[in-house]
């Protein structure tokens, strides 16, 4: 009632005047890209983003705190349905309409009791999903994607989906989703060397040659491992050595995966 009532007092403007309620989905959250060419299609890794602000999936929604890849909460049953039941179904009813969609596909799903449901289509990579999607892809990533963009789907551009395990966590500012102080110099990037680490910008920005924040997602931290579990540590590890004024961070992320693990 109360995020209804700030959204018709203006918290998105005049696209809140109208609001669609919808079944509330339970379940375990996963992210799934397809590459297609408007006729066949093929599925990158599995992968579980974190959306709320704080540890436990507490607090506000964000553009997302964190994701890892690949995810063993998408067995082969799960990943036969997925494909069976929407992206198949999407993509054949695209081009049937008359509207066929070329390029990434991004299907934000639910999983309850084995079953997927779809949170939300988009019609492009997600972040921070793709940080780690991407890391353990092992392939010719350019030669799939102009395969599928010139309309004839080049499968074989793809080694292997998942070679490893990856999980990246999100450097943020203090305040965000909401409101937040940027400019604050950013230090500790220099002593990153390790070949299986990389930092993604995203809310950085230059200012007399000193690199400072200029966002709410400041960096994204990726590192990539043999297993999911030493992914984590060493993504943690790294973030010891950045620092910048009211940096936050999730501490939990990759932990459901390890819980999914520890099931299997």
């Amino acid at each position: 009632i109360k995020t209804i009532r700030d959204i018709f007092d203006g918290l998105f403007g005049s696209s809140g005047e109208t609001v669609v309620i919808e079944e509330f989905l339970n379940g375990d959250e996963a992210s799934i890209f397809a590459i297609t060419d408007g006729d066949e299609y093929i599925t990158l890794a599995p992968s579980q983003d974190h959306k709320r602000i704080f540890d436990d999936d507490k607090g506000p929604n964000t553009g997302g705190m964190g994701a890892y890849a690949p995810t063993d909460l998408i067995n082969d049953v799960i990943m036969d349905k997925i494909n069976v039941q929407i992206f198949t179904q999407a993509i054949n009813g695209l081009r049937n309409n008359g509207t066929p969609f070329i390029g990434c596909l991004y299907a934000g799903l639910m999983i309850k009791d084995n079953q997927p449901y779809v949170v939300e289509f988009n019609a492009r990579f997600g972040d921070p999903e793709t940080q780690a999607v991407l890391t353990v892809f092992e392939g010719d990533l350019l030669k799939l994607l102009y395969s599928a963009a010139t309309g004839k789907l080049d499968k074989s551009a793809v080694t292997n989906i998942s070679n490893g395990f990856s999980c990246c966590v999100v450097l943020a500012s203090d305040g965000y989703p909401e409101h937040y102080q940027t400019g604050f110099p950013i230090f500790g990037l220099e002593h990153i060397d390790d070949k299986n680490t990389m930092i993604f910008h995203s809310g950085t920005s230059i200012i007399n040659n000193q690199l400072v924040t200029a966002g709410g997602r400041v960096l994204c931290v990726t590192t990539l491992a043999d297993s999911l579990k030493e992914a984590i540590d060493k993504t943690y590890s790294v973030i010891n050595k950045i620092k910048f004024n009211n940096m936050i961070y999730r501490n939990d992320i990759g932990q459901k995966g390890l819980k999914y693990i520890k099931k299997k």
